[in-house]
């Protein structure tokens, strides 16, 4: 090949390399921009039968509402971020929905090995939240530990967790059915189909007032589970950054220092009882 034939190929070589580069740049760079616009508004979900951490918006079935919402509100507008928190249904298509990419975060999670493998959890947790075993009244049976219940038919809410401990011995030892809503699971302990339910406390003695049967319950002394809470990123989330994630851990661990969930919960507390105070018959 001549010289200067030569010369000429290496040039127009270097010149498609640097148009490459430059379109690519381009690309990038407009990408980059769309995923910076599009994370100034997060899609949140979680389990809508978790007073008064979150429940169903009355106003707007598509919607959530509680203290978790909030909170995590709250969370995101210190960083000019809009949270829509939106009612999926079912706590397990929640989490499905995170798992697939079709929703950011949820709004409230415990911490076990399967979930860290699609979830990236921000610290702090942001509450505590006990889990008992309700049993019919009159019906409880002696309970010293996890292995009391061995022998005993139980229920919760389908893909509800209980800590990584508990989950891991349940599906080891226990018979444990799951039903779509904790309703299900109070009603066929009611119908002494099973022995217990395991559910979060306060969460579970709300929705027990709601429909009329926590005159029918009692819980197990000394069943208590504390398990820590927290808001949790999909791993598929365009949004889910180590650099986001560690701003929202640091105004989180400040909120966790003034209290400012304590205050939301007493106040979202009142808003969910509320919805179930009977006005008093006017005379007549």
């Amino acid at each position: 090949m001549p010289v200067s034939l030569y010369r000429l190929c290496v040039q127009a070589r270097w010149w498609v390399s640097r148009l490459t580069a430059i379109v690519c740049g381009s690309l990038l760079f407009v990408g980059a921009a769309q995923s910076a616009e599009h994370c100034n508004r997060l899609v949140a979900s979680g389990n809508n039968q978790y007073p008064p951490l979150l429940w169903v918006d009355p106003a707007d079935t598509h919607a959530l509402r509680g203290a978790g919402a909030a909170l995590l509100s709250q969370l995101l507008a210190e960083h000019g971020i809009t949270l829509e928190a939106r009612n999926v249904g079912p706590w397990a298509r929640a989490q499905n929905d995170a798992r697939n990419g079709r929703i950011d975060m949820l709004l409230g999670a415990f911490k076990t090995d399967e979930r860290q493998t699609w979830m990236d959890y921000l610290h702090p947790a942001y509450t505590y939240v006990p889990s008992v075993i309700f049993v019919r009244k009159g019906h409880g049976f002696e309970y010293n530990g996890w292995d009391d219940l061995r022998d005993k038919r139980g229920s919760t809410l389908v893909n509800n967790s209980f800590g990584n401990a508990f989950d891991v011995f349940a599906r080891e030892f226990l018979d444990i059915s799951a039903f779509p809503s904790v309703r299900q699971s109070f009603e066929t302990l009611l119908l002494n189909r099973v022995d217990y339910v395991i559910y979060e406390r306060y969460q579970g003695m709300a929705l027990a007032e709601q429909i009329g049967i926590a005159d029918q319950l009692e819980i197990l002394p000394g069943s208590v589970i504390n398990e820590a809470l927290y808001f949790t990123f999909s791993k598929r989330s365009e949004c889910n950054t180590p650099e986001l994630r560690a701003a929202l851990e640091d105004t989180l661990a400040r909120f966790n220092r003034e209290g400012v969930m304590e205050q939301l919960i007493a106040e979202y507390g009142e808003r969910w009882s509320s919805q179930f105070i009977q006005q008093s018959p006017a005379d007549p």
